[in-house]
């Protein structure tokens, strides 16, 4: 029996007994990473720098062996279209793999939608991925301990020990969880931890040709990433839920969801 199909065997049966999963004591994984206390990595996005290019969708996509035409991705462009009226549409084809090559809204079921430019009051391009949150609801919820918070607190998952329950991937409140079509385990960006880890850029702050994406030390007073998060006036997705993200928005509308 493989060791998933016996974690999965085992929760059932723990399940029946009654018996809470808190109640059991798992290895730490954070017990196997070296310490980094003077390193806490955070995202910075610029929106006003994002122009929907997909380069960073495409680059995430192959530097993590994700396969291009699946409907699935670490990160993701959303183009969002604010009409004089104050009606909010926005799309994000292929996850914006592609790009965003024409003035059509991709409403899915429902078609391509045209707004003419004179109802326009403003358009943008938002990339989103993992906020790889100080309070990771996913890591709460994992009864496996698969999913956990580095010391550097970025959010990993164990995919040798993850049994695709599928908890992480409802718990998060971002939809930045999926099962990786290839491994049947949940997927999710890391900020590309085998790279960040060897002082080497994600792959989609390599790829953007226009600094929309950065990444950097909170920790450390010298960093010109964490001292913009910690100078200007940034936002966070979905703050009233409290996990307290570390990506950063400069210049994030309300009308972001």
């Amino acid at each position: 029996m493989k060791r998933r199909d016996f974690l999965k065997e085992s929760l059932v049966f723990i399940a029946g007994a009654g018996i809470s999963l808190s109640a059991l004591e798992w290895l730490d994984p954070q017990e196997l990473l070296a310490s980094r206390p003077a390193v806490r990595w955070a995202f910075l996005v610029d929106t006003r720098k994002c122009v929907g290019c997909g380069f960073c969708v495409k680059a995430c996509k192959i530097e993590n062996d994700i396969p291009l035409d699946a409907d699935v991705t670490r990160t993701w462009v959303e183009r969002y279209v604010i009409r004089k009226n104050g009606e909010v549409v926005m799309d994000s084809p292929k996850g914006a793999l592609h790009g965003f090559t024409t003035n059509g809204i991709d409403q899915n079921k429902s078609g391509i939608l045209q707004v003419p430019n004179e109802e326009i009051a403003k358009a943008f391009f938002v990339p989103k991925l993992c906020n790889q949150c100080e309070n990771p609801p996913c890591v709460q919820v994992c009864p496996v301990g698969a999913t956990y918070q580095a010391a550097d607190g970025v959010v990993l998952v164990d995919r040798t020990w993850c049994i695709g329950c599928g908890y992480c991937i409802m718990a998060c409140p971002y939809g930045v969880r999926f099962f990786n079509p290839k491994l049947k385990v949940a997927e999710k960006c890391n900020f590309c931890y085998h790279r960040i880890t060897k002082d080497m850029e994600p792959a989609c702050v390599q790829a953007c040709p226009f600094e929309a994406r950065l990444i950097g030390n909170l920790k450390d007073p010298h960093d010109p990433v964490a001292e913009s998060i910690l100078k200007r006036r940034v936002g966070v997705l979905r703050d009233e839920y409290g996990t307290k993200p570390h990506a950063f928005y400069i210049d994030l509308s309300k009308e972001v969801r």
